[in-house]
């Protein structure tokens, strides 16, 4: 007889068991969505493993749409944080010179491109520079090639015939 009164106690155990995880799943979900306490919080009260507790909440099916909401509601709150933020944030001035700098160099450039500055730029120097648009005639000078397009103040010939004194002959005048 004592066998069996052993299997009905083990049985009737089994049931009480089953009655106390049944009632603790219930308690874990109730402190979970009616209460929000945190996971470790409410293994902690109900004396089971944080663990047991991420596996209760993850079977039941309020889960995914509570996840949602949570994931909604932290989005508008960071929404709601970033614009507050950018209203109030004062950047640290710095001491910029970069456009002061750009002006200066913009003047420079207008000094050296524009006609109303005395700054010229000799004919020699301009073919050049642009080598690729002259070629040598047949007195040997710079000549524009025939059928570029240019402005008024491009040279269209450049005289390379100049007298220039040598040392040996400083009397006498060579033609380059």
């Amino acid at each position: 007889m004592p066998k069996i009164m052993q299997v009905k106690n083990i049985s009737t155990y089994l049931k009480e068991r089953r009655f106390l995880m049944l009632n603790k799943k219930d308690e874990i979900l109730k402190l979970y969505y009616e209460e929000h306490l945190k996971q470790q919080d409410i293994a902690q009260k109900v004396e089971v493993s944080q663990g047991y507790v991420s596996q209760v909440i993850k079977t039941d099916k309020r889960y995914n749409d509570n996840r949602e909401t949570k994931h909604k509601a932290s989005i508008i709150k960071k929404a709601n944080y970033n614009k507050q933020y950018y209203k109030t944030y004062k950047r640290p001035k710095k001491e910029d010179i970069s456009y002061q700098e750009m002006q200066a160099q913009l003047e420079k450039d207008i000094a050296e491109l524009s006609y109303y500055r005395s700054y010229n730029m000799s004919d020699y120097n301009f073919a050049k520079c642009n080598s690729s648009a002259y070629h040598r005639n047949s007195k040997g000078n710079l000549s524009l090639v025939n059928g570029l397009t240019v402005g008024f103040d491009v040279p269209r010939t450049v005289n390379m015939n100049i007298k220039v004194p040598t040392q040996k002959y400083k009397h006498r005048f060579c033609m380059s």
